[in-house]
């Protein structure tokens, strides 16, 4: 599998499986624009993809949640490159909370970031992904196909882009588009580190996935990366999919 001479735009590339997958299409030779919220972190990604492919990804800075840095993203990836293969809508956000405990802005927050982000820069890239016969690949969960309690709002919103994914690749078919999900169980990244819980908290949240998971293991970003370029090449006569990458965890039921 070989993305020479094509551009890719990932978003939430920073950190967890936005880096893994940088650094694993940069492998396979595509050039590349990164885009996240810390700039630091996006330059420690880029360094490690300039040493696998000689070349430095294209970086910009941005807030998919602010429309202007949207149009940002977008225009500045063309505006570089003249080009678009494959989009990577990764960027996400994991906040717990149940109908008891939730509240309208954590709603707001959760879908902001999971769902409108993606409608609207997938909106922006489709007339150039039209152009190329490109494809996009969004990375959705477990929790997009099965219910789980205490993550509610994540639950919707990860729903709603496998709906997402499934309409827009039944739209986009006619004009050679392929539109894929990736759903992940649970993966080491510091998703939820980041959003609060402590490190003694999530080490025993990795020990449950033993129980939790048919392989008994949490996965690792850069099996999630490998699965996300197998849609975004090889699976050239799948669209509309959701590939679960959980470990079997959507099989399993509690006993």
């Amino acid at each position: 599998m070989s993305f020479h001479s094509k551009i890719i735009l990932i978003t939430g590339a920073s950190s967890g499986i936005g880096a893994a997958t940088a650094i694993h299409f940069s492998k396979l030779g595509a050039k590349l624009a990164l885009t996240g919220r810390n700039l630091v972190n996006l330059q420690h990604v880029a360094d490690q993809c300039e040493q696998s492919f000689s070349l430095k990804p294209f970086l910009v800075t941005g807030d998919l949640t602010n429309e202007d840095d949207t149009k940002h993203i977008l225009n500045s990836t063309i505006s570089h490159y003249n080009q678009l293969d494959v989009l990577v809508n990764n960027a996400g956000i994991l906040e717990s909370g149940s109908i008891e405990s939730t509240s309208l802005d954590q709603y707001d927050r959760i879908m902001n970031a999971n769902v409108r982000s993606i409608y609207h820069l997938t909106m922006l890239a489709v007339p150039h992904l039209i152009k190329t016969k490109g494809n996009i690949v969004n990375v959705s969960s477990v929790n997009g196909v099965r219910s789980f309690a205490n993550v509610l709002a994540y639950c919707m919103s990860k729903s709603a882009v496998d709906q997402f994914t499934r309409c827009v690749a039944l739209e986009l078919a006619p004009k050679g588009v392929r539109v894929n999900s990736v759903n992940p169980g649970v993966v080491e990244t510091n998703i939820l580190t980041r959003q609060g819980m402590s490190k003694e908290d999530y080490a025993i949240f990795l020990e449950k996935t033993k129980v939790t998971h048919a392989l008994g293991r949490p996965g690792t970003p850069e099996e999630v990366a490998k699965a996300i370029a197998f849609l975004a090449g090889d699976a050239s006569f799948s669209t509309g999919d959701s590939l679960l990458v959980d470990g079997g965890r959507h099989a399993m039921c509690p006993r």
